[in-house]
């Protein structure tokens, strides 16, 4: 089951579709947001702040958040495991 990570302003991403979550700073991830931008791949949840977090997706999506990379990855460790022992799919 997908579980959803508080981005930032109500801004939601699926936890098991993140690939890494970066400070926007070095020079290699500022060219990978400029590659991307004005296609569907960047999407920008900053709501106007400043970019301070660049998440990494595995369908090669880059989210932009004005939270910290520690603040997203806190969010991220508090999301409880998905336990699969003893249940089972019969209905």
């Amino acid at each position: 089951m997908a579980k959803l990570i508080n981005i930032g302003f109500g801004n939601m991403v699926n936890s098991q579709k993140i690939v890494a979550v970066v400070s926007p700073d070095a020079a290699p991830v500022k060219r990978m947001v400029q590659s991307v931008k004005g296609t569907i791949s960047l999407v920008d949840a900053t709501q106007g702040r400043k970019t301070k977090a660049v998440i990494v997706t595995t369908d090669d999506h880059l989210v932009l958040s004005a939270l910290q990379p520690e603040t997203i990855a806190k969010r991220f460790s508090e999301i409880p495991e998905f336990s699969e022992k003893g249940e089972t799919n019969e209905g």
